[in-house]
């Protein structure tokens, strides 16, 4: 898949056919975790690879300024609907996360499904994006997918890997992952938050 146009097909294709293996049909409750705790609180704030949005309809709702990105348009109109029906607002992109560059960088970053969702020599250019999106200081709430096992997507994001792609001189890691968040599909992620250095 080289072309803007076969991605977006291809993860299109995924959603009109059933939910991808990472959708959790709600928010995460690391989510609801951090934003009850105060550690993410109303700010300017982007969902890279948003999919379905359960995320973006709760952070709208709790008066965050959201962008959510995806390569599908399925999973955005589905989004759009859902936004509507309760009243919510939030910016909708459709673009290819490796290529899109916003207008000014975000206060946080919330990257749940996005990772494991990209082929592994992908990640330093998506590592490199997540740098510039955010603001020096800003911060990203991660979660980590362990699938213990090759292959993918989702693709298994090992700790040591993660901390290798998310090195120190750019990333300081505020909140290591140890947390385990079970999922759904009976996998378990890793739940970190990381501050932008520089």
């Amino acid at each position: 898949m080289n072309t803007h146009e076969e991605k977006s097909r291809h993860w299109d294709e995924k959603y009109q056919t059933g939910l991808p293996g990472w959708d959790r049909g709600g928010p995460s409750p690391a989510l609801l975790h951090w934003l009850d705790s105060d550690m993410l609180s109303p700010c300017r704030l982007l969902i890279p690879g948003c999919g379905n949005g359960h995320e973006v309809v709760e952070l709208a709702r709790r008066g965050f300024s959201v962008s959510a990105l995806d390569i599908a348009p399925t999973p955005l109109s589905r989004l759009r609907m859902m936004l509507a029906r309760e009243g919510l607002d939030a910016r909708l992109i459709q673009a290819d996360v490796l290529h899109w560059q916003p207008d000014a960088p975000f206060d946080a970053i919330y990257e749940q499904t996005c990772l494991c969702a990209l082929a592994p020599e992908e990640w330093p250019d998506y590592a490199a994006q997540l740098y510039r999106w955010l603001r020096p200081g800003g911060l990203m709430f991660a979660l980590f997918m362990q699938t213990g096992r090759p292959g993918g997507p989702p693709y298994h994001c090992d700790p040591g890997e993660m901390h290798a792609l998310f090195a120190p001189e750019r990333w300081e890691w505020i909140e290591p992952p140890h947390r385990e968040v079970p999922h759904p599909n009976g996998l378990f992620e890793y739940a970190a938050v990381l501050r932008r250095v520089g």
